[in-house]
């Protein structure tokens, strides 16, 4: 990995915070299934409203039918470096509690946690992740046949990493650009 993807904090955070990222150039390494288990299961313990942990991931490995239906789902500019990923996952919030049906508010907050939990155990695990919200919702639901209580949030590539010499353009560029986020003062606020 480039030390320009590592995070420069202005306070001290965990390091595997500070080299989580969004990679596009993905390797022909392979996902094993103990790995794609070992992230669904860091997703598994994440915190949740009544422990109702209404979230669910649907995933398919590369060169599989299901890959393939998750990646057309995929918007234009997301198509061309997620085909490298070995795994496409989706994530998928539950609108409504088991118990009793009732819609459940923090369903997106909670899954937003799982998937969090998910992407730090694959950072510690050299696997790296792309979450995108640039995906066609409509014909995901459909080519998934996802119910009414099933919303699609993201899809997350998954894979190991590769050169950045290995994308196109505008891609590369984006891979080579150094992160960086707002400071703390501009989004948290004492009262």
């Amino acid at each position: 990995m480039s030390s320009i993807k590592v995070a420069k904090t202005n306070f001290p955070v965990l390091d595997i915070i500070k080299k989580r990222w969004s990679a596009r150039a993905f390797s022909d390494q392979v996902i094993t299934d103990d790995q794609l288990n070992t992230l669904l299961e860091a997703a598994s313990w994440a915190a949740s409203a009544n422990n109702e942990q209404p979230w669910q991931f649907l995933y398919a490995k590369k060169n599989t039918e299901g890959f393939n239906k998750i990646w057309s789902c995929l918007m234009p500019g997301n198509q061309p470096w997620a085909i490298n990923a070995s795994v496409l996952l989706v994530s998928i919030a539950r609108n409504t509690f088991e118990a009793n049906q009732k819609p459940n508010p923090f369903g997106m907050h909670d899954l937003g946690m799982a998937t969090s939990n998910m992407l730090l155990q694959a950072s510690d695990m050299n696997i790296y992740s792309h979450p995108m919200a640039g995906f066609d919702k409509a014909k995901l639901i459909a080519d998934l046949n996802l119910s009414e209580n099933q919303m699609p949030i993201c899809v997350i590539a998954l894979g190991f990493l590769a050169p950045a010499d290995t994308l196109e353009e505008p891609f590369k560029e984006r891979e080579l650009t150094p992160r960086n986020r707002k400071a703390v003062s501009e989004f948290a606020f004492k009262i």
